[in-house]
């Protein structure tokens, strides 16, 4: 369903991230300690975030303990402030290169699902240019599945029309 909530969009940044190299699974098993461990998904509190914090982090077991990732979350947030700043929230952000409305997609089978697309290639390419990391374009689609940019419910599913009558 779509999102228009900055704090989710950089919890599902963070989440997507993190998940790189691992299963779905592993992730959302953590996603508390997540929460805890990165202020709420605060993107303000976690730019702040001294190196003396990453070491602690990367001692907690409540999530992946991958000095990269833990090191891009705080250099994510940074770069979330940037783009908020520039077009006074994400959410605007996302609108103005992606549009307002869904991409709504008619899959009959799990296996007609893309990794990417032109449009996650797109969102990745500007993301990178921004400065964030782990943000490629399979993470970039996942992404944009998580936040409602694209409804890639089944048509047999019973969230399928009712995303799809949902604007961003």
């Amino acid at each position: 369903m779509p999102v228009h909530d900055d704090r989710v969009h950089f919890e599902f940044i963070v989440l997507e991230g993190a998940q790189a190299g691992l299963s779905w699974e592993t992730i959302l098993r953590k996603r508390e300690g997540y929460r805890r461990a990165f202020a709420g998904f605060d993107p303000a509190k976690v730019a702040r975030f001294t190196p003396a914090r990453i070491e602690r982090l990367m001692k907690d077991p409540g999530i992946v303990r991958n000095r990269l990732k833990i090191e891009s979350t705080v250099s994510n947030a940074e770069a979330f402030l940037a783009v908020q700043k520039e077009f006074g929230s994400f959410d605007a952000y996302l609108g103005s290169l992606l549009g307002d409305a869904p991409r709504v997609n008619r899959w009959r089978s799990h296996r007609q699902l893309p990794a990417r697309t032109e449009t996650s290639d797109l969102l990745s390419r500007d993301l990178l240019r921004r400065g964030f990391r782990f943000v490629g374009s399979t993470i970039c689609y996942s992404f944009m599945q998580a936040v409602g940019l694209v409804n890639d419910h089944m048509v047999t599913c019973f969230m399928h029309g009712k995303a799809a009558r949902t604007r961003r």
